[in-house]
């Protein structure tokens, strides 16, 4: 599967953003999805995931309550719906794929998109 995030941008501190990642080739609802981030001189580190009916999510403790992850297995996308941002959350977004069950580890990710840039200014 190909993946290419897209929305990021800048935005001052307590804005919204709205992050999609278009999926193409095999079947983008047979895949779990997530986003992660990597800030500059920092480790990618986990954002949030869903499962493959968008019935299940997971988050970081960092995120919750301000960020949504959904899907629309139709269009082929997922999103991300980041509120109340902080100039801590800026960094490079990524969207991800995998085969197996939903994780929080970066390492386990399939497929990866390119990254879309999200800067928080204060």
């Amino acid at each position: 599967v190909q993946l290419q995030a897209s929305g990021g941008g800048l935005v001052q501190a307590g804005g919204s953003l709205r992050l999609s990642c278009a999926a193409s080739g095999r079947t983008f609802s047979s895949y779990r999805m997530g986003w992660f981030r990597q800030a500059s001189g920092k480790e990618r580190e986990f954002v949030a995931t869903i499962n493959r009916s968008g019935e299940s999510t997971l988050y970081a403790d960092s995120v919750k309550g301000r960020f949504t992850i959904s899907r629309d297995n139709a269009k082929n996308t997922v999103y991300l719906q980041m509120n109340s941002l902080k100039p801590e959350d800026t960094a490079v977004y990524y969207c991800a794929a995998r085969d197996g069950i939903l994780t929080k580890d970066p390492s386990r990710m399939d497929y990866w998109g390119k990254g879309t840039q999200v800067t928080v200014s204060s």
